[in-house]
């Protein structure tokens, strides 16, 4: 098989080396948590091709390529709050949140060059995915300071594990994430923005349970989930 290197040519090196141009095309909008009538996960052709593709893990790390460099080549991500962990998420997870990024509902204009239609197809985002959900889960995540565990758990426990999971091991069938030893930085920055209407791909249930939660709340809750073992795996 071609590598995807030689199928990307000079724009794939260029993401590599970090210098797209100017004329990349920016990411699109696409409505979202804001917008009225907005369903969480509504049924879309892309996310369908992908996720009906039986997709090839092989070729998923061969167009992992384009996103070594902020993900790392053994998907751990970095503790800066950006880049999170993505081995062994659930390859639905990834698929969804990939597609949601290409479309715009998920504002990530950094992101948005490496996973365009002109860099991987939707099957490509589907070999990506399974690639990703295969490689073992690092033990090396960022935690948080451990002062508030026990009112962590407690919010975990009431609001939370419904749709992770008691053990965070999210839901691969619900496009629900594994949280369980995600980096403490990257759980507790998206609860922000999904409590406060600034993740526009959000599910409304979730903004929901974490409206009141202060900012202590979600560092609590964030450590507690970065510190979940990882015993269970996904599909």
């Amino acid at each position: 098989m071609m590598t995807r290197l030689v199928c990307f040519g000079s724009l794939a090196l260029a993401l590599l080396a970090g210098t797209t141009s100017a004329s990349t095309p920016p990411q699109p909008h696409a409505p979202g948590i804001e917008s009225p009538g907005y369903v969480w996960n509504a049924p879309n052709e892309e996310q369908m091709i992908a996720l009906a593709h039986r997709a090839d893990p092989e070729n998923g790390a061969e167009a992992y390529a384009v996103c070594r460099g902020c993900h790392q080549a053994d998907g751990s991500g970095r503790g800066d709050a950006i880049y999170p962990q993505l081995a062994g998420q659930h390859a639905s997870v990834l698929i969804k949140q990939m597609v949601d990024v290409r479309a715009g509902r998920r504002d990530n204009p950094k992101m948005h060059p490496f996973v365009a239609e002109w860099v991987v197809s939707s099957e490509e985002v589907a070999d990506i995915a399974a690639y990703l959900s295969q490689l073992p889960i690092p033990s090396t995540n960022l935690k948080g300071d451990g002062t508030d565990l026990a009112r962590g758990q407690a919010l975990y426990e009431k609001d939370c594990a419904t749709c992770h999971g008691a053990h965070g091991e999210g839901d691969a069938a619900e496009f629900y994430p594994r949280v369980a030893h995600q980096h403490f930085s990257y759980l507790d920055r998206e609860s922000k923005l999904i409590r406060d209407g600034e993740r526009r791909n959000a599910n409304p249930e979730m903004v929901k349970a974490i409206k009141g939660y202060s900012d202590a709340d979600i560092a609590a809750v964030s450590d507690y989930m970065s510190r979940l073992p990882v015993e269970s795996r996904p599909e």
